[in-house]
């Protein structure tokens, strides 16, 4: 029901880290293929763990600021997530009074969410407009990800488990690549986390404990 192809699609995907430095990615298919030069990263200035506050973020500042530079709007926005994340987007949209298209695309079944509608949309799997929509979500995922590993990376070299004695930037490096949120070290024990990492039981109960 679009009342023209969508040409230029803007998508966005939030990020973070064990709760903490929540990112967020804007990226751009034109013409069905990644317009790269056009992607965008933010820094998320939310103060805790709060994935639908984030999205009105970033769709706030992303539209705010091409209104005020006149830069040509979207024909399609999509949003990675389920009604909340879609509610949250739209509020932002409404505080600048701009009417575009949008949708959310949530992960497990695929489904699609539209604005005011209550029930989600099933597209056949095999739909060249799911999957379009499907590469999409999974581009702003992917520079989403890659951002938030780069700011990682700054942050090993402040990491608070530098201070336990005999952990070092090598254990700490192997503790942000295999733990994607740092909490779930806390559900292995003492023997499977210093295998994991390969140091002993006695600086694996450290680790845990200033989780």
């Amino acid at each position: 029901n679009l009342s023209k192809p969508p040409r230029l699609i803007e998508a966005f995907d939030i990020s973070h880290l064990g709760g903490t430095d929540t990112v967020a990615s804007m990226v751009v298919f034109k013409d069905g293929r990644p317009f790269k030069s056009a992607y965008r990263k933010y820094n998320i200035n939310v103060d805790k763990v709060d994935d639908f506050e984030s999205m009105r973020e970033v769709v706030l500042r992303r539209y705010k600021r091409q209104l005020k530079e006149r830069n040509t709007l979207p024909d399609l926005v999509l949003i990675d997530g389920g009604k909340g994340q879609l509610s949250a987007a739209l509020e932002s949209l409404k505080e600048l009074k701009l009417d575009l298209p949008i949708v959310a695309l949530a992960k497990r079944l695929e489904e699609l969410f539209l604005p005011e509608q209550k029930d989600s949309l099933r597209i056949a799997k095999n739909s060249p407009a799911l999957n379009i929509l499907k590469q999409l979500r999974d581009e702003a995922h992917r520079f989403a990800i890659t951002f938030q590993r780069q700011k990682r990376t700054k942050s090993i070299a402040k990491s608070k488990f530098e201070d336990i004695p005999g952990v070092g930037k090598k254990t700490v490096e192997k503790i942000y690549k295999r733990f994607q949120n740092t909490i779930d070290m806390k559900d292995l024990s003492d023997k499977a986390l210093s295998y994991k990492l390969g140091v002993s039981q006695k600086i694996a109960k450290e680790i845990k404990k200033i989780i």
